[in-house]
């Protein structure tokens, strides 16, 4: 199976962001051994100059609008007048991808090109954290989350700012192709497959304290009791500090508080364990701490939006082409 992925390159695009999902998915093709995505880099008018700022020079491609007929994936990234409404000929083009049934996947403030055809109304979505305030201003029926690296509602998929490209394209290569490709693929671009947290992390905060060093032992210990059930007096009696400080020092370091960390810590070896064994829910639920099958069902499905059950069955160390 080839999978066409089209990127769209405006004028005053990102380079960063343009060469992501060459990188990304070039690495899946080598990791694979074999071509599961053909690329396509598409410019109205078949150029487009970079953006000044991140050094400008200019993109030739035989590919026009038209190049983005047929693609599986278009990939919007950012670029310099990401404020200015994009041409009609431009949203015209993304909203004849969607139709078809095309998976629209944008990038940092790549997200305010996908909103302004109307497609994101609706539906929760991110973009870089500096720009997330004017995105809800200006598209009031989009449901902005400012936190997240990325969200994916399937067909459309936005990120967050430049790097977390690089985390929306592992994440679709391991939709497409498997978890174990998705590592292959990460080991050769030198990522982890996925970051832990989310962009609130990089947001701009007063200055943390000094002492919050001692913050990695105690995330280094809860991650090895995760099947204990933990209340924030047990973490703080561990890091032997108060709780108030416990949440002080998390709020400022991870951008959030620690038993929501716990719970996110919980999920990813949920996802772990649901990838790479056969172990029955019931167990699951032991190992990673919810104590009871429902507890894991409700907490795994809010936050990745699909059920325990589903989720192996689509990533259960697939062969690449998502074969048994």
């Amino acid at each position: 199976m080839t999978l066409g992925v089209a990127v769209l390159a405006l004028d005053g695009v990102v380079p960063f962001e343009l060469a992501t999902p060459g990188q990304v998915f070039g690495a899946a093709n080598e990791a694979a051994g074999t071509v599961h995505y053909e690329m396509r880099v598409c410019a109205p008018g078949g150029s487009a100059t970079t953006s000044p700022e991140h050094g400008a020079f200019r993109i030739d491609t035989p590919y026009g609008l038209k190049g983005l007929v047929g693609a599986h994936t278009v990939v919007i990234p950012a670029h310099a007048g990401f404020l200015a409404q994009p041409p009609s000929t431009v949203t015209d083009a993304l909203e004849r991808a969607a139709a078809r049934g095309a998976r629209l996947a944008s990038v940092c403030v790549g997200a305010f090109t996908l909103a302004a055809t109307g497609l994101l109304d609706g539906y929760r979505a991110t973009t870089h954290w500096q720009y997330a305030d004017e995105f809800a201003r200006r598209h009031p029926r989009v449901d902005v989350d400012p936190a997240v690296l990325f969200v994916d509602h399937g067909r459309l998929i936005t990120s967050a700012g430049v790097a977390a490209g690089l985390d929306l394209c592992l994440h679709l290569v391991r939709r497409d192709l498997g978890a174990a490709l998705a590592a292959a693929t990460a080991r050769r671009i030198v990522m982890p497959l996925q970051r832990d947290g989310g962009q609130a992390q990089y947001i701009e905060r007063p200055a943390a304290p000094t002492e919050p060093s001692a913050l990695q032992p105690v995330m280094h210990w809860m991650e090895g009791v995760l099947d204990r059930p933990l209340t924030l007096a047990d973490i703080a009696g561990h890091a032997r500090i108060s709780v108030r400080t416990l949440n002080r020092w998390f709020r400022a370091q991870t951008g959030t508080t620690p038993l929501q960390w716990l719970l996110h810590a919980r999920i990813h070896r949920a996802r772990q364990l649901l990838e790479t064994t056969d172990l029955p829910v019931t167990l699951l639920a032991d190992r990673t701490g919810f104590g009871s099958p429902a507890a894991l069902r409700h907490h795994f499905t809010r936050h990745t939006g699909t059920s325990p059950h589903a989720y192996r069955a689509a990533f259960r160390q697939q062969a690449p082409g998502g074969g048994p």
